[in-house]
């Protein structure tokens, strides 16, 4: 295990490795942030955002919380995105779950999980929107990793309804919505292949919140 005196010795180490190719390489990253992608993951600790996407730092916007909710009433990713949108003017949005989710494992278990219920009712509620599907799988684990990607699909679908999203993507062409499953078992990332703009024709029925209908 890491100690904690040699978490900054790593630091320096790291420090020394970015300016030994690039001698400015803090100064231009201090100037400002442009990330053409925000990454909405989820905080456990085996999936690194910018490392399993091959990008430093810089070029992408992160937000992590337990088993990558995009709940409606939660400030905190409803400011994410807001933000990155509307001023970092992100290109593309990333929903990446993994398999072997804590968080997903969790909400399939009839258990009083105490302050989490809350926040697993609504991977539950995933569930019981595809509860057919999900129960005509036998193999447990086979239910759990489709559970995992579910999740995903239905979390890119919370970012689409949101006004932020709708209304840059009328006027700008962007961003677009991904969503993405990352396999501890060998590292790769899957990408679900979100029809983002067929999703957003079917959501604008109830929630298009442009006022003008969306065209393309």
């Amino acid at each position: 295990m890491t100690t904690y005196e040699q978490i900054f010795e790593n630091n320096r180490q790291w420090v020394a490795s970015k300016t030994a190719t690039d001698a400015q390489f803090f100064e231009k990253l201090a100037r400002e942030q442009k990330p053409d992608y925000l990454y909405i993951g989820c905080s456990d600790s085996r999936v690194p955002a910018n490392e399993i996407m091959g990008l430093d730092a810089g070029e992408v916007f992160v937000h992590r919380n337990i088993a990558n909710l995009v709940n409606n009433i939660d400030l905190n990713i409803m400011s994410v995105i807001n933000y990155s949108v509307r001023h970092l003017e992100v290109k593309h949005i990333i929903v990446c779950g993994h398999y072997n989710c804590g968080g997903v494992k969790a909400a399939m278990q009839p258990e009083d999980l105490g302050l989490l219920n809350p926040w697993l009712r609504n991977i539950r509620d995933v569930y019981r929107l595809h509860m057919d599907e999900l129960n005509a799988i036998t193999d447990t684990t086979a239910r759990y990793n489709r559970l995992v990607e579910l999740n995903v699909q239905e979390q890119c679908l919370n970012v689409i309804k949101t006004a932020a999203v709708q209304q840059s993507y009328l006027k700008n062409g962007f961003p677009t919505v991904h969503g993405w499953v990352y396999d501890l078992h060998n590292g790769l990332l899957v990408d679900l292949k979100i029809d983002f703009e067929g999703l957003l024709h079917e959501i604008q029925k109830i929630y298009d919140l442009t006022g003008k209908g969306i065209q393309f």
